[in-house]
């Protein structure tokens, strides 16, 4: 083993009702002035009431000076709602950034927490380690499980110009709070607790198939398939049940610390391209790639298939390891036809004559490339597009 470094939010916070601890995360850092960030549908959900009700009992007692919400937020947000909420910030004189949301609402204010104290425009904070000092105070309350976004220091935007999704990545976007609690995603539309239960899944399985996976991620990401692979069709049928979304929200951290150390690899490389031309959710192009980039993999690591089919309970002990690494294939095909989603790229109208010019795209992907365990050649990637169409 190579020597590697494990990063994750400065504080976790966990369990039923961790989300009435919020008060006190904020009178801990000092925060006076926080801008809360969030999308229309939390909003209209009713999920921020608790929240607003703790920032003005703050106020009520002199602890908080003002709050303002910025809720524009979008699905798959573009490189100008960063500039959008960076003004806001700025016009309301904030001095620090509450996230309530899935992934987007958390990138977002993670990408303005640095771009607040960034000396230069947003695009020079494109890449890796691009941001020189740390940035605006933090706190992440996902109310999806998930994209792990609250415990990585990763945010993603659409660039609309480019058609592609692009990457600021720096560890200074993580966050110094994150407050996981089970409650805030029980009113988390089906459609999305499916998408993004399976994005939770494809994070922990990319992190242990990662060339940079450790013993340490491994841990993470088996607990997190284990968690998931049993939570997520309960939670789907069934949004109420607390202890699903509970164990749906714990396996979603666990795997976001997993892939935030050890990286993704091919499914979100060859995910990025479609999320960025056809404006897909995230989580339903991992769902689609999944599969078929799992058997791609196989050659390559197949004795770790073996790790995963019984992270996955699948009866493999009297099969070869080529046997159970398709059973996990086929796990994989039929978990995401239990959440309702579509299997094939062609049921969201995506011409078959456009995948040349995704495969050009994805090959570009390098920072997640790098980390597959089997490489791949740009004919590669076409051939896994059209296994997937």
């Amino acid at each position: 083993m190579s020597i590697a470094s494990f990063k994750s939010a400065n504080r976790l916070i966990t369990g039923q009702q961790a989300s009435e601890r919020l008060s006190e995360e904020i009178v801990r850092l000092g925060m006076r002035c926080p801008l809360l960030v969030t999308d229309p549908g939390v909003l209209a959900s009713g999920t921020l009431k608790p929240i607003t009700d703790q920032l003005d009992a703050l106020k009520a007692k002199g602890q908080l000076a003002h709050y303002r919400i910025f809720s524009e937020v979008s699905a798959e947000p573009e490189v100008h709602v960063v500039e959008d909420c960076m003004s806001i910030y700025l016009e309301a004189k904030s001095d620090s950034l509450i996230a309530v949301g899935g992934g987007s609402a958390m990138d977002i204010a993670k990408c303005v927490a640095v771009y607040a104290t960034h000396d230069g425009d947003l695009e020079s904070l494109f890449g890796e380690n691009k941001a020189k000092v740390r940035g605006a105070p933090l706190i992440a309350m996902p109310t999806t499980a998930g994209t792990g976004s609250e415990v990585t220091n990763i945010g993603i935007l659409s660039d609309t110009v480019a058609k592609m999704k692009k990457g600021i990545v720096n560890d200074y976007l993580l966050p110094d709070v994150a407050i996981v609690a089970p409650e805030l995603t029980v009113s988390c539309p089906r459609h999305v607790t499916a998408a993004s239960g399976v994005d939770a899944l494809v994070h922990a399985i990319e992190a242990y198939l990662s060339n940079f996976a450790t013993p340490i991620t491994d841990a993470l990401a088996i607990k997190a398939m284990r968690l998931i692979i049993k939570a997520l069709p309960k939670a789907y049928a069934n949004p109420n049940n607390l202890k699903a979304r509970e164990d749906m929200a714990t396996g979603s951290l666990l795997a976001g610390m997993a892939f935030g150390n050890a990286g993704v690899g091919a499914v979100h490389a060859l995910a990025y391209p479609l999320g960025g031309r056809y404006h897909l959710p995230h989580g339903v192009t991992n769902a689609l790639l999944l599969p078929h980039v799992m058997r791609w993999n196989a050659l390559a690591c197949v004795e770790r298939f073996r790790d995963i089919a019984e992270a996955l309970d699948i009866e493999h002990r009297h099969l070869k390891d080529e046997a159970a690494a398709e059973l996990v294939v086929e796990r994989l095909h039929r978990l995401c036809s239990d959440v309702d989603i579509p299997a094939g790229l062609r049921h969201f109208d995506i011409p078959e004559d456009d995948i040349p010019s995704l495969a050009a795209d994805a090959i570009k992907v390098e920072r997640l490339l790098r980390n597959n365990p089997r490489q791949l050649s740009q004919a590669d990637i076409e051939s896994i597009y059209r296994a997937a169409y």
